[in-house]
């Protein structure tokens, strides 16, 4: 998967109309991407940015059914949820494992509550469940979870749900979408919508933000999955749209893995504001999280308010025997949730706005795929994908992504080996290393990551900066911002070196890296 190739793609030819382009190289634009490209269609991806850069490499790591939105009565999307989640559990096995997940009881009547409805959780996960819940007792529920408060402690409910690693997948699905005949490009920005005499979309004008240049790009359909930024693709198509997305802020802090003894998650289904909160042990480290904050305006690097990090930290050392503090704090990030609010919800929290994905058609024919979550990106997709055929009238063929494997698939591996979760690409990695041994050390002490990796990035997944690295090839600045940014020297090296890029390039990448990775520190 190399840029300059997509790039020479997109404009050697450009009298090409693709069947379809897809604005945005998240969640729910790989998903549809693949589906299209899978299904024999002409597909183009673009992505302002980096894929996954937004939303969709800042979530809490759960490929989940959503207890919450049982609880909530949502029925459909629990159902469509565990559906979705079996099937990527199945279809991406290097990416995606089950997670003991236990809810701590210290009242009477909450352990029998949560028991049923877990149950109910698992006779709709079915045949594609990851395993029973039960009620288990106080001496259990110390044991699954060695440092919970005891005191007051009446036993918990253990249940099973699945987790990911967010970017790596959104990586995995890019490298599935290019070798099903697919053409994608990251910092490749839309600018504006075109219109053919009837005023029906026939195209984008999009920027080649590497180079400069501009380029007219003809399409018989033009999908918006540009997340938090769906109402700015919008306006392009009609400017007097209405705001339709309701940006909800959500954080999460990173602590070592001493915070949370034991192999399995903390799941605290009613806090004080009616919140989840999670503890979840990720990749030897611990994420807490997450908040659900309104907030305005869409931002590719949204921060954290100081009462989502108060929350955070309150909250969690109610039930930890060692209660975090600020200089536990490895790494903090925030992420944007693109809820699609109807003209209903004016008056609803955020929390409250379904986590349903919504399909709509403007007058010109632009397709908007809004809401949604990453559990449902394949479903999402596949939807989309059925809605374009429709309206650019193309020949209706089957969606084939339900029993796919996503690149990397591999059955076999050694989870307390880091590269596991390159799946089948990890003999590749290793025989850089054989070939030159000194991609094989580690580029910190305090992280797993190797010289290897970098070179990779570079050359099989469209890595084009050192933020792209050590945020989403690998996950360094989201484990330990500090180290990451120590170790970005040695990144930018091995990069320069594989790019062609001289010194002021170098210097230009640490000094941008430097600002961004100081804004995951908490202080």
């Amino acid at each position: 998967m190399k840029r300059e190739f997509m790039v020479k793609a997109i404009t050697e030819n450009p009298d090409k109309v693709w069947d379809l382009i897809v604005i945005g190289g998240g969640a729910s634009g790989l998903g549809a991407a693949v589906d299209a490209t899978t299904r024999g269609y002409t597909t183009l991806l673009l992505e302002q940015a980096d894929f996954a850069k937004g939303t969709s490499s800042r979530s809490t790591k759960l490929v989940h059914g959503g207890v919450r939105y049982l609880a909530q009565g949502d029925v459909s999307l629990v159902l469509e949820a565990l559906h979705e989640r079996g099937l990527l559990r199945k279809n991406a096995p290097h990416l995606v494992k089950n997670l003991a997940f236990v809810i701590p009881n210290y009242a009477w009547w909450s352990g029998p509550f949560y028991a049923i409805g877990m149950k109910v959780y698992d006779m709709m996960a079915g045949k594609l469940g990851l395993g029973p819940s039960e009620m288990i007792s106080k001496e259990e529920t110390i044991a699954a979870i060695p440092n919970i408060k005891t005191d007051g402690l009446k036993g918990g409910v253990i249940y099973y749900d699945g987790q990911f690693d967010d970017s790596r997948l959104a990586i995995n699905l890019a490298q599935t979408f290019s070798k099903n005949n697919g053409t994608i490009a990251n910092y490749f920005k839309v600018t504006s919508l075109n219109k053919n005499k009837e005023g029906l979309i026939s195209g984008v004008t999009a920027i080649d933000m590497e180079s400069g240049q501009e380029h007219d790009i003809k399409a018989k359909a033009v999908v918006n999955a540009t997340g938090v930024f769906t109402d700015s693709i919008r306006v392009m198509d009609n400017p007097d749209h209405k705001k339709s997305i309701r940006p909800s802020q959500g954080v999460h802090l990173v602590l070592n893995k001493e915070f949370l003894k034991g192999d399995s998650a903390i799941m605290i289904p009613k806090t004080d504001d009616d919140r989840v909160l999670f503890a979840v042990p990720w990749h030897d480290r611990v994420i807490v999280g997450t908040t659900d904050t309104p907030r305005d305006v869409p931002e590719l690097e949204p921060e954290p308010l100081e009462s989502e990090i108060e929350f955070i930290l309150n909250t969690a050392g109610r039930y930890l025997t060692r209660a975090p503090k600020r200089e536990d704090v490895l790494s903090i990030f925030a992420g944007l949730r693109p809820l699609a609010a109807s003209e209903d919800d004016d008056d609803q929290s955020t929390k409250e706005i379904s986590r349903n994905h919504l399909l709509t058609v403007s007058l010109s024919g632009l397709i908007t795929i809004s809401g949604g979550k990453w559990t449902t990106y394949r479903k999402m997709g596949e939807d989309t994908v059925d809605k374009v055929a429709l309206v650019a009238g193309l020949e209706e063929r089957p969606c084939i992504t339900k029993n796919m494997p996503i690149h990397g698939y591999a059955q076999h591996y050694d989870t307390t080996d880091h590269l596991h979760v390159y799946g089948s690409d990890r003999a590749a990695i290793l025989q850089m290393i054989e070939e030159r041994p000194e991609l094989g050390e580690l580029l910190h002490e305090h992280l797993e990551y190797l010289g290897a990796e970098v070179l990779w990035a570079v050359k099989e997944e469209m890595a084009r900066s050192v933020e792209d690295v050590l945020a989403r090839r690998v996950r360094a600045l989201f484990m330990d911002a500090r180290a990451s940014i120590e170790m970005a020297p040695k990144v930018a090296a091995i990069m320069a070196e594989k790019l062609g890029r001289d010194q002021a390039w170098v210097d230009d990448q640490l000094s941008q890296y430097k600002l961004l990775a100081a804004k995951y520190i908490l202080k």
